[in-house]
C-alpha cells in the first residue's frame, strides 16, 4: 500500500512540475535554474542524510545514486549559470593602438 502511495505522489508531482515549468516564460529558464541550485544542495543534504540513515545495502545504493544525480543537477545548474553571466560580461575595451592596428 505505501509503495503505491508513493508511487502516486510522484507522479502527481511530476505531473504539476511539468504544468508549472510549461508556463514559464524562455527567457526566465535560466535565472530560475540557477535560483535552483540553492533547492538543489538541500536536495543533496537529504540524500546524504536518507543514505547515512538506511540499513540495507539496496537502500544505500539508491541514496548514493540519488547523491551522484542530485550533483549532477547542481554542477550542471551552476554551469548554465556561469555561461549565462558570461554572455553578459563586456570584452576590454580596445585602446587607441589596438583599435589602428585592426
Amino acid at each position: 500500500m505505501q509503495g503505491i502511495l508513493l508511487i502516486l505522489v510522484f507522479a502527481i508531482s511530476t505531473f504539476i512540475g511539468y504544468k508549472l515549468i510549461g508556463r514559464v516564460p524562455s527567457l526566465l529558464h535560466t535565472p530560475l535554474m540557477s535560483g535552483m541550485n540553492a533547492f538543489s544542495g538541500v536536495t543533496v543534504l537529504g540524500c546524504l542524510s536518507a543514505t547515512a540513515a538506511a540499513v540495507g545495502f539496496n537502500s544505500k545504493l539508491m541514496g548514493i545514486l540519488a547523491i551522484i544525480l542530485a550533483m549532477i543537477n547542481v554542477v550542471g545548474g551552476f554551469g548554465v549559470t556561469d555561461r549565462m553571466l558570461r554572455m553578459f560580461h563586456r570584452g576590454r575595451k580596445k585602446t587607441e593602438g589596438e583599435a589602428q592596428n585592426a
